[in-house]
């Protein structure tokens, strides 16, 4: 059980929980939602006793074990001798229990005795996943505990969370599964920094904070329009009551609620994409081997000027191999690719490689855009980065934050050709309502790699690249195609 009393927390000036209290019975299983950085995560820190609240109580019953959204630096996992000793630490399972946890989370390459350290982020994060359900502890806190994963591993964890038979908080945008498994939401409110509670699956949430939301934008309206009369009725009396008038309205304006984000309409403008040729690259024969096992076999892909093509195939079906050898950062075994000379490619990937993260947001966007200062307060509040927001570090933002200033930096250069390797990983619902109404205003080329399907196919692309069959195909083709099979 988890009973939180008044709790508050910040950092710096900044509000994460004000007075906040929320109750998490036994066994009960919860989706704590909220827009990138909310403060999901460091509410997680405080549940599991690594950060500790300014104000108020928080009591936590029975053990806890929390698996972060991303697993790079663990001294246990980088200590452990093999997988088998990290994920079965109380040595208690046999072989084939823990390679059924592994394969469930799509770790079939990996064996029992390797060694974790030099694992990529990806695979480290189930290894940690594995290790927590194996500890079956009381309290079992998941941060996107299916980022990693396609729709087979995705059902995996979906059947095997719901009979969990202790606690589960689940931090996900993956909405299947809070349908699937949740049985009660927190939802951060940013206006009053509280934790309102929904009981109910995240559909039962949506329908009921949509209902919140448009009795607040009512409320909003009216009392713009009370402002406005008494705005009015200053210029038609006296010097005393005109001064009354406008402490009054001074009153009420600083009252009146911010209107959310996710009611107000968006609207994208980018740079034009620099001049190209009709056919900006062109992908022919690739094959790609490693260790002597067939990545890709004999893939070739011409992508059209503003043309949007979508990369779809189940891990390990060579997607980022496909990626990086079409970027050049690896070179094919056999094969070409031809680039148009003017061809100018922006590229995003999960790592954030070109961060700087000593540095704050508005320094870092000034530098690698060398626009104004008016422009950059433009971008980044356009991509939800505004107020004193812009002068935190980097270092300090969330995954989805940090995807969301990534993609700002992609769209405010001229690039002819975008290479998107899973841009909605760690996204909020409003962050990917900003991302894919900024990409569909862009007029360039576009290669692109998401599991979330919905986001694909709101995208609209022209075709699609499916691997590791290498069949391409018109994307509307293949929609109605599976419409036909429903």
């Amino acid at each position: 059980m988890i009973k939180a009393t008044n709790i508050s927390f910040s950092y710096g000036e900044k509000p994460i929980l004000e007075a906040a209290s929320f109750l998490v019975g036994n066994n009960q299983k919860v989706g704590l939602v909220g827009p990138n950085g909310a403060g999901k995560s460091t509410l997680f820190n405080i549940i599991a006793g690594r950060e500790a609240p300014e104000a108020g109580n928080i009591d936590v019953l029975g053990i806890v074990e929390l698996v972060p959204q991303e697993v790079k630096r663990d001294p246990i996992l980088e200590n452990s001798q093999s997988i088998r000793s990290y994920i079965d630490c109380a040595s208690q399972k046999q072989d084939y229990e823990l390679r059924k946890i592994l394969d469930g989370l799509e770790a079939v390459d990996l064996k029992l005795d390797d060694k974790p350290f030099n694992l990529s982020g990806g695979q480290k994060t189930k290894l940690a996943i594995a290790r927590a359900l194996l500890l079956e502890p009381d309290i079992l806190l998941l941060d996107y505990p299916t980022n990693f994963l396609d729709s087979s591993g995705k059902k995996w964890v979906m059947n095997f969370l719901a009979n969990y038979p202790k606690t589960v908080i689940i931090i996900s945008h993956d909405l299947a599964l809070l349908n699937h498994v949740i049985d009660k939401i927190l939802c951060f409110n940013m206006h009053t920094h509280a934790i309102d509670e929904y009981t109910g699956n995240y559909q039962n949430y949506l329908k009921l904070k949509k209902q919140n939301d448009e009795l607040l934008k009512r409320r909003i309206i009216n009392e713009q329009k009370h402002i406005a009369r008494l705005v009015e009725a200053t210029h038609k009396v006296g010097v005393k009551q005109r001064i009354t008038l406008q402490n009054r309205i001074a009153r009420l304006q600083d009252k009146l609620p911010e209107l959310p984000k996710e009611l107000r309409s968006l609207r994208m403008r980018l740079p034009e994409p620099a001049h190209v040729g009709e056919l900006p690259i062109m992908i022919k024969e690739i094959y790609k081997s490693y260790d002597g096992k067939p990545v890709l076999y004999n893939v070739s892909l011409s992508i059209g000027k503003g043309e949007r093509i979508a990369l779809i195939g189940p891990n390990g079906a060579g997607k980022s191999t496909f990626i990086k050898t079409a970027l050049g950062v690896i070179k094919p075994d056999r094969g070409y690719i031809i680039k148009d000379d003017n061809l100018k490619i922006g590229y995003y990937s999960q790592e954030f490689e070109q961060f700087n993260f000593d540095q704050n947001l508005f320094d870092f966007v000034t530098d690698k855009t060398h626009q104004p200062e008016w422009l950059v307060r433009g971008i980044l509040g356009k991509f939800m980065f505004s107020g004193s927001k812009i002068y935190q570090s980097i270092g300090t933002l969330s995954g989805g934050e940090k995807t969301r200033l990534a993609i700002a930096l992609l769209l405010t250069d001229n690039n002819n050709l975008l290479v998107l390797d899973e841009p909605t990983t760690y996204l909020d619902v409003l962050s990917q309502r900003i991302i894919l109404e900024s990409l569909k205003a862009y007029n360039g080329a576009m290669l692109v790699v998401s599991h979330t399907p919905e986001f694909i196919a709101q995208l609209e692309p022209h075709r699609a690249l499916f691997l590791p069959s290498n069949r391409i195909s018109y994307w509307e083709l293949e929609m109605a195609q599976r419409v036909g099979e429903m």
